[in-house]
């Protein structure tokens, strides 16, 4: 088998029937919705919905665009389970160690 992603859900035209038409394995929520996530109360409301539903569906969700320790508590605080973004490691150009594939 394989694994299937829907990225930059909650931007431009990625909307909720795309969980039910695909129904894929991860989610990955745009930066659109994490930026500044701890100061913003829609933010996190829209974020805690779409973690419930991707919940009840079986999808793994990973928040996108990380930069801050308060952006990142708050996400763990509504339920995120992977994060991606500056905070953690920024973008490197290179060849990836032999042994990464394994």
């Amino acid at each position: 088998g394989f694994t299937t992603a829907i990225d930059d859900f909650g931007s431009g035209y990625s909307g909720l029937n795309l969980l039910a038409m695909f129904q894929p394995h991860v989610l990955k929520i745009d930066m659109a919705l994490t930026r500044t996530i701890d100061q913003d109360p829609v933010k996190q409301a829209i974020v805690e919905g779409i973690v419930l539903v991707a919940k009840r569906l079986g999808i793994t969700v990973i928040a996108e665009g990380i930069e801050t320790r308060e952006e990142s508590a708050a996400l763990l605080e509504l339920g995120i389970d992977l994060m991606q973004g500056y905070l953690f490691a920024r973008p490197e150009v290179g060849r990836l160690p032999v042994g990464s594939f394994d």
